[in-house]
């Protein structure tokens, strides 16, 4: 093959790659526009988000709080050993605070929930598509979204913020541990850095980004679920791609939601 023919033929794939992401942004947008629009008062599937809250925010705390407990411990130990070298190891309680309730307990719960809880929903509502189910409730006259989608959205917006916060008190916890058990650093000194130095501000900062990335895990594994194809094969498919896209989704808002509250 010719390399003018090689070039064309590669031109014709990214033309094609880049088609299918607008098309599939297409496709997110009217999916999140109809969530919205489903979201009605009189007739708001109550029942279904209460037992979703309990799937995502229940289920999930045993895995947020081992991970929260081990970051701040290990944050604790990395801090310690750094500051002691500016004679500042008292301040270990400032630096892990501020690097929890900020940035490390909001995204890495979200990354853990979404590894959890998205993979979920893409593999359920996944299944449910290539076995025609979702048709099924097309053809008896219901909304699709207002039943399937709409729990799933709203229970994890609301469950992101509570396990943030449970993440970030047992990752201080965990970083008390290490800071009295190995570095002798007194609780009371310990608590009075952070108290001093993490404002109310840096706490609703991180717990504000929650919400976002709560909305974003349920909404990408819905989607994903919702567009299978290709039977079992394609459920798997689905399910990696709902971890994939949500993970990268995350950092992506992180960093522009941090700026926007930096700028405040």
């Amino acid at each position: 093959m010719s390399a003018p023919a090689i070039l064309s033929d590669r031109i014709g794939r990214l033309g094609d790659r880049v088609l299918n992401v607008v098309d599939a942004l297409g496709r997110f947008s009217v999916l999140a526009t109809g969530t919205v629009r489903a979201s009605s008062p009189r007739r708001f599937p109550l029942r279904e988000t209460i037992r979703q809250f309990e799937s995502i925010a229940v289920r999930s705390t045993l895995i947020v709080a081992i991970t929260a407990s081990f970051t701040g411990m290990v944050l604790a130990l990395q801090a310690a050993f750094a500051l002691t070298r500016f004679g500042a190891k008292p301040y270990v309680g400032s630096l892990v605070g501020l690097s929890l309730v900020r940035e490390l307990g909001p995204v890495l719960t979200a990354v853990m929930v979404g590894g959890r809880v998205g993979a979920g929903i893409s593999a359920e509502l996944g299944s449910m598509q290539v076995t025609e189910q979702v048709d099924a409730i097309r053809a008896m006259g219901a909304d699709p979204i207002q039943k399937l989608v709409l729990p799933r959205v709203v229970a994890a917006t609301l469950a992101l913020p509570l396990l943030t916060a449970i993440a970030n008190v047992l990752g201080i916890l965990g970083g008390l541990l290490i800071a009295n058990l190995q570095f002798s650093i007194s609780p009371h000194l310990y608590t009075q850095t952070i108290i001093s130095t993490v404002a109310v501000s840096d706490v609703l900062s991180g717990i504000a980004k929650t919400f976002f990335f709560g909305w974003t895990i349920a909404m990408v594994g819905c989607f994903t679920g919702l567009s299978t194809t290709g039977g079992t094969v394609g459920v798997g498919r689905s399910t990696t791609q709902a971890v994939v896209v949500s993970s990268i989704s995350i950092f992506v808002l992180d960093f522009f939601l941090t700026k926007f509250l930096l700028a405040l």
